[in-house]
């Protein structure tokens, strides 16, 4: 299992880089979460999961499983989020406070477990956070009490680049009960960058403290993996094609713009100047379409897109926004005046479409003329169901996406992973696939971890 000293130390990194070099091994890997918190779902069969797990699943070459992420947390607001279990939202238990939860999560990730480490020679596990958040011990699902149920040993990770990783590493282990720290077995250092004849003696001055080595130092990646929250500020060159995404505070999928950063500068949008200079504006998918709405509003971005000359693409919510109203009879998301940029509205209801999408863009004008008559395909994820008004111009067969003139609406994700669709819109193809990503990652851990001893280790396990 891998853990982790803080948020965004590697974790799922790490173990997207560890599926991928065991299944190059001939090892039957799968990926694991007991809990996921994340506004970045995919589409699998029986419903939705993290996008970690989704993209963990394509490097172990296995089809993503919504038992692989039996628990997806998804926010609504600061008090507030949707629970899924097991690819479905559960609105019941969403209404419930967080303490309130857990005693009916744990045997659903406790069998979705047991029926991964029956049906596979390997099971990869994730944790979530820190497993030392003594606050929320009681809580914690997806840390140390998934180990214990999987028997499984724990790698620690740290971010090292943030600067304190032996304290971070020393820390958790230190705040463990002492059932826990035996499972802890090794520690790994993340995001290294400079002379790393500077770290000594600090590991084995670590693994004196503790008796847990240092398994090994991983260089700093520019991977080409989404963020897990698909918030990481995206690197610019200056020199390309530059896409704002409106970056609202219920944001979702924002992990599909990762393959976009490849031939384009993605500019994170949350005033109304990051829209200067733009060559397309991207209204995302969101998890609460009338608050973010409302912020659009106090920003005052709703006027700067109203105004905007260029392209203005909107995505799922984002699609919504760009109507004329959404409705929520069901009080799913509330309601609230669109954009009114498109002829289109929208009614929430309390069932929720989550399927893989194909459709066909009808031949369109300018100045998205160059997405007529290909194909895209994606995956739905959302409760609005948009329906045309008069004055509408269908874009995507199936009623899936509309268009008038520089604005274009779709309720299918999938767009910017594509490269014949980017190179269709920006002109320029991403060259770097998914595949090519993962089997970087591997190479990296081969040459900078010592694998054979995590295997060692987990054969001891079982």
């Amino acid at each position: 299992m891998v853990q982790g000293a803080s948020s965004s130390a590697g974790k799922s990194l790490l173990t997207t880089a560890l599926a991928r070099a065991f299944v190059r091994r001939g090892i039957d890997v799968v990926p694991f979460k007991a809990q996921n918190m994340s506004n970045n779902a995919r589409v699998v069969a029986g419903g939705e999961i993290g996008v970690a797990q989704y993209l963990q699943a394509l490097a172990a070459r296995v089809e993503p499983d919504v038992r692989m992420n039996p628990v997806l947390v998804k926010p609504e607001g600061d008090d507030r989020s949707q629970v899924v279990v097991l690819g479905r939202a559960d609105l019941e238990l969403s209404r419930r406070p967080w303490r309130a939860r857990h005693a009916a999560l744990w045997p659903v990730i406790e069998s979705a477990l047991a029926d991964l480490l029956a049906e596979h020679e390997f099971v990869l596990l994730e944790g979530a956070g820190s497993p030392a958040e003594i606050n929320l011990r009681d809580t914690d699902l997806a840390n140390m009490r998934s180990a214990k149920a999987a028997g499984a040993p724990v790698v620690l990770v740290a971010d090292i680049d943030r600067g304190g990783a032996f304290a971070h590493l020393y820390g958790t282990w230190a705040l463990l009960p002492e059932d826990e720290r035996e499972l802890v077995c090794g520690f790994v250092l993340n995001k290294f960058r400079g002379d790393a004849s500077l770290l000594p003696p600090a590991p084995a001055m670590l693994e004196g403290l503790t008796g847990v080595p240092t398994l090994g130092v991983l260089p700093w990646l520019e991977h080409g993996l989404p963020d897990e929250d698909g918030a990481a500020a995206p690197s610019r060159s200056g020199a390309r094609p530059v896409v704002a995404v409106v970056r609202y505070p219920f944001a979702s999928n924002l992990d599909e713009f990762k393959l976009l950063e490849q031939v384009a500068d993605v500019r994170w949008a949350a005033h109304p100047a990051d829209l200067d200079g733009a060559d397309l504006v991207v209204l995302p998918g969101s998890k609460h379409v009338a608050a973010d709405l409302a912020w659009l509003r106090r920003t005052s971005l709703d006027a700067a897109v109203s105004a905007y000359r260029g392209r203005v693409l909107g995505i799922c919510g984002g699609l919504q926004m760009l109507g004329r109203r959404v409705e929520d009879a069901a009080g799913v998301d509330g309601s609230a005046d669109g954009l009114g940029l498109l002829a289109v509205a929208t009614i929430f209801v309390a069932g929720k479409t989550i399927r893989p999408a194909t459709a066909r863009f009808v031949e369109l004008p300018e100045p998205w003329a160059t997405l007529g008559g290909r194909e895209l395909r994606g995956y739905e994820i959302r409760h609005g169901e948009t329906s045309p008004e008069p004055g509408a111009r269908e874009a995507l067969g199936g009623r899936l996406g509309f268009v008038a003139g520089n604005v274009l609406g779709l309720s299918v994700h999938g767009l910017f992973e594509d490269a014949d669709l980017v190179a269709a819109l920006l002109g320029v193809r991403p060259t770097r696939s998914l595949d090519d990503v993962f089997d970087a990652l591997a190479d990296a851990v081969e040459e900078h971890l010592d694998l054979a001893r995590l295997l060692e280790l987990a054969a001891v396990a079982a």
